[in-house]
């Protein structure tokens, strides 16, 4: 019975040999070296690996350049337009600069975002970007800061996208000044009266649009008052569920409702209409983060718009540039109020 020929493994030391170079020569060409190899060279190195079904050891190349041609992006929910659409931005300004996008999902743990780093941290990623929502339990915080300093130290680059309230390169989204805005403009539609779902307590996004919408409304001398806001899930069920226990608890002349992100808001619509109350038309509804679905939705819901696509890009672009000493490590991305017709206004008294 004749017996299967077994097709040992490529080196790249049969490379060179194929193409008739040095080593050294086969290995610039093919792992991407600042050193320049004659294109003749390269030519015949390229066809060599291709002749003989060549691939090249990435594990090896990290060691030997401290890291590999992948960016390590870190999610709250990949499920959340919001993060989607960063990725997206990640994603694209990955490809631009010849970069492959690796995605884990931290469903906004700390202690999972640090078991991720500390995993990425062994595969030597050239760019870590961090945009995970960022908590105000601090327990694993000293700890992450650590990682991530080690990483840096070894020569990759670290960037959230959050709050500036880490030793790191940020992309910060102005959550406390998009909500306060957004209060200002509700109050010139003639709403005194509001309510509000809210994330979890530890959530800093969360609290940030929070704060900006009160203090908003208090540059007014208007209150929500603490029974009409809800905590809730960061997700379209915690939306939900927060607007059915406002209306089952009563609405009692409520005007509009602020939802945290439009996620939220969305799943407070229908948890509004569940119980007979249409939004838009009985109470108003607002949200915040104006992903692509809340153009669709009836009512198309008012919101504060972030470019998500170019704050992943940017987070890409601030983690390849060059760092010079005592240059800013905070960009700032503006947010603006975007009305549409959840929040009709409220008609002359």
């Amino acid at each position: 019975m004749p017996t299967a020929r077994r097709t040992a493994t490529v080196t790249l030391h049969d490379v060179a040999r194929e193409a008739g170079v040095s080593l050294a020569t086969a290995s610039r060409a093919l792992n991407g070296s600042s050193r320049t190899v004659n294109d003749d060279y390269r030519q015949r190195v390229l066809a060599a690996a291709l002749k003989l079904n060549y691939t090249t050891n990435l594990s090896a190349q990290a060691v030997a350049k401290g890291s590999t041609t992948s960016v390590a992006l870190l999610v709250g929910d990949i499920a959340d337009p919001y993060f989607s659409s960063i990725a997206a931005g990640v994603i694209k300004g990955s490809e631009d600069a010849g970069l492959i996008v690796t995605m884990s999902v931290t469903d906004r743990s700390p202690e999972r975002e640090l078991e991720l780093v500390r995993a990425l941290r062994g595969q030597r990623p050239r760019v870590i970007i961090l945009a995970g929502s960022r908590s105000s339990d601090e327990e694993h915080q000293p700890d992450l800061v650590r990682e991530l300093e080690a990483f840096e130290a070894g020569g990759g680059r670290v960037v959230f996208v959050s709050q500036h309230e880490l030793p790191f390169d940020t992309v910060r989204i102005d959550n406390y000044g998009g909500a306060r805005a957004l209060a200002e403009s509700l109050v010139e539609l003639g709403y005194t009266r509001f309510a509000a779902i809210t994330g979890e307590a530890a959530l800093i996004t969360a609290t940030d649009r929070l704060a900006g919408f009160t203090d908003g409304l208090a540059a007014h001398g208007i209150e929500i008052p603490a029974d009409k806001i809800v905590p809730g899930g960061f997700t379209r069920d915690g939306g939900f569920a927060g607007a059915v226990e406002l209306a089952d608890r009563g609405l009692d002349g409520v005007e509009l409702v602020f939802a945290v992100n439009d996620v939220v808001a969305i799943g407070a619509m229908s948890g509004l209409r569940s119980r007979g109350i249409e939004p838009g038309r009985d109470v108003a509804v607002a949200g915040f983060d104006d992903i692509q679905t809340v153009r669709d939705v009836t009512p198309a819901l008012t919101t504060v718009g972030i470019p998500l696509f170019e704050v992943g890009e940017s987070a890409l672009a601030v983690a390849l540039r060059p760092r010079e000493a005592g240059s800013e490590r905070d960009l700032s991305v503006p947010t603006s109020v975007v009305l549409r017709a959840s929040t009709p206004g409220v008609p002359a008294r």
